[in-house]
């Protein structure tokens, strides 16, 4: 604890493992995990001692990254310990997504393993899920033990599976997929199976919800389409700007007259002489009607 203190005043961030209670694990990824570790009879020798080391608190810290974990787990002394795992290859990661496809109702869900039995059987799978082989891991501790695995090894491995109760995304952080793509290939499926029912590319309100998980509001979304603009002979929506273009050809003409009846208008108070041929033609008119 003492060595743990002095390396949080160095300022490094110190992630201890912690076990409340007898279970290493409770949750669906932290089970899965420490089961799928015990499939191999490779392990089952130096798996107990790491159960005892996890549960009285050794582990005094472990982080989790891509393809690697690093903790420090008090023995005799504080031993250095790193894992390294291979990441998910992605022939097998796309083979995952198909199986899940149109399984999955929710991140929450699969975060939480509120998930079906055959999507659950997926990613547990024991050659083809998400966990790793044995032969996809390598070990390294700072101890004198001569072993490949050695309990201060076994113990981190543990700790991993009481991680995954609070963080199960770690296990996806770690074997270095996206499990956003779960929920992105069951939208995607879910889209292409309500828009392969007609010709139409549009999904009804009631069908969005349904892919999406939220409820529409019919009424409204009926209204506002009585709302759109008018449509014209072809059954397309004028724009605005294309109906007001219309009404100033047909009234330019008349805009026109009316600017040249003002200009050639007199001014209020003034008499406009006429020409002197009019004058002229207009006196001869007069001549003629004497008897």
């Amino acid at each position: 604890m003492k060595k743990m203190d002095a390396l949080r005043k160095k300022g490094v961030d110190v992630q201890p493992v912690t076990i409340n209670g007898r279970k290493i694990a409770s949750s669906f990824w932290g089970e899965a995990w420490c089961e799928h570790l015990e499939s191999f009879s490779d392990f089952e020798n130096r798996l107990p001692r790491g159960r005892t080391y996890v549960r009285n608190g050794s582990v005094c810290h472990m982080s989790i990254a891509k393809g690697e974990i690093e903790a420090k787990v008090s023995g005799s002394e504080l031993y250095n310990i790193k894992v390294s795992i291979k990441t998910l290859p992605g022939k097998k990661w796309t083979a995952i997504k198909g199986r899940c496809s149109g399984q999955i109702g929710s991140l929450l869900e699969l975060l939480q393993g509120r998930l079906s039995d055959h999507v659950m059987e997926v990613v547990t799978d024991r050659k083809e899920g998400l966990f790793p082989l044995p032969g996809e891991m390598s070990f390294h501790c700072s101890c004198p033990d001569w072993a490949s695995m050695c309990k201060h090894v076994a113990a981190v491995l543990y700790g991993i599976g009481a991680r995954l109760d609070a963080k199960p995304e770690l296990l996806f952080t770690l074997r270095g997929v996206n499990h956003e793509e779960l929920i992105e290939a069951d939208a995607e499926k879910a889209v292409a199976a309500a828009t392969s029912r007609g010709k139409s590319k549009r999904l009804a309100a009631d069908e969005i919800g349904t892919v999406f998980g939220i409820e529409i509001d019919a009424d409204n979304t009926n209204a506002s389409s009585s709302n759109t603009p008018s449509n014209n002979r072809q059954g397309k929506a004028v724009p605005k700007n294309l109906r007001a273009k219309k009404t100033s050809s047909k009234t330019k003409g008349k805009k026109i007259a009316k600017a040249n009846s003002k200009v050639n208008k007199p001014a209020a108070g003034k008499t406009v002489k006429k020409p002197a041929t009019t004058r002229k033609k207009a006196k001869g008119v007069l001549r003629k009607r004497k008897p």
